[in-house]
């Protein structure tokens, strides 16, 4: 685009040429200019109408204001309204968790009266047993509920938004402590589950028991003599599982127990498995319930085909069978097998 400028008829004409981005940055920077100052004209008028109330102006600006306003307070009355409605429904799952929680202490045994004291804005321990028995106290404003249950109060007509902040708040606490209670819940079961799976309480062989725990006639000699664990008849072979989990100790060679191997179970516990044909675990391993830790055998003082199985208690022999009634029933063998004595 070209521009001609002249001046006079004797003066010499000058021409102006501007690119195509030059006339476009140009009309942009007239628009923006005329769009500010029309801005600002209008807001300048608008709000010396208001301020000197000027017969048509004032009340048309009145009127746009207040509808503005209105419209503002109608969003933010709809958002508190969902948020009381979001805030109440956690509310509800919270005390959902909370019975969860109550039903769980039983299981998990965590006394009911720590669980409570233990709850955001319980009293302290100091306030003594008739503060314990009352339950948690009930958060300001809060209606009390049945079975010391509690949280924080929403009016159901429009909350304000320091109500919502309190509540939120109040559930944020609660969750914080149910999530504490849970994972000592989850610890408490958990260790209550190691310790049952320390416990030999599982039959080593499946198949019949021969002789028992207590005093018999000895299988050799003919004397009476204690026989300090119990018999399983299998044949040669035959796996034998740890009746518990825990850690070998100990596998030799011994003159009358035979192919020996020990498990430690902790506290003091051990289990003993004799008259084995092989091994199957070193020493040092450790081992789970239900593990195959051997094969029946006939070796040391044994007069047939037999696991000689033995529970201690600090090196004293105890009566393995009411180790084992608190464990599943031995599946019935497939056909009898002859008696083996050791």
């Amino acid at each position: 685009m070209q521009v001609l400028i002249t001046h006079g008829r004797l003066a010499r004409t000058r021409v102006l040429e501007l690119q195509r981005w030059q006339l476009v940055l140009a009309a942009l920077l007239l628009g923006g200019g005329l769009l500010l100052l029309s801005g600002v004209v209008y807001h300048s008028i608008l709000l010396k109408a208001a301020r000197e109330g000027w017969p048509v102006l004032s009340p048309l600006v009145r009127l746009i204001v207040r509808d503005e306003v209105q419209q503002q307070e109608r969003f933010m009355r709809d958002n508190l309204d969902a948020i009381a409605k979001k805030v109440g429904d956690m509310q509800a799952k919270l005390l959902r968790l909370e019975a969860m929680g109550e039903r769980l202490q039983g299981l998990a045994g965590v006394p009911l009266d720590e669980l409570r004291s233990a709850r955001p804005g319980a009293p302290p321990a100091s306030a003594g047993q008739a503060a314990s028995a009352a339950g948690p106290p009930v958060p300001a404003g809060a209606a009390p509920t049945a079975g010391g249950r509690g949280g924080p109060y929403l009016p159901l007509a429009q909350p304000s938004l320091e109500q919502l902040r309190q509540a939120v708040t109040g559930l944020e606490a609660l969750a914080d402590f149910h999530l504490d209670y849970f994972t000592l819940a989850e610890s408490r079961l958990l260790e209550t589950r190691l310790q049952a799976l320390l416990i030999p309480s599982a039959a080593p062989v499946v198949g019949p028991m021969g002789s028992g725990f207590g005093f018999r006639a000895d299988p050799f000699t003919g004397r009476a003599a204690l026989h300090a664990g119990l018999d399983f008849p299998a044949e040669v072979g035959t796996p034998v599982q740890a009746a518990a989990s825990g850690l070998v100790s100990l596998r030799e060679s011994h003159p009358e127990y035979g192919q020996l191997l020990e498990i430690d179970h902790g506290n003091g516990l051990g289990t003993r498995y004799a008259h084995l044909s092989a091994f199957e675990v070193p020493v040092g391993a450790l081992v789970q319930r239900g593990q195959l830790v051997g094969r029946v055998g006939n070796t040391g003082r044994s007069t047939g085909p037999h696991l000689h199985f033995e529970v201690l208690v600090n090196g004293v022999p105890q009566n393995p069978a009411r180790f084992l009634a608190a464990g599943p029933a031995p599946r019935a063998a497939a056909k009898a097998r002859a008696p083996g004595g050791g």
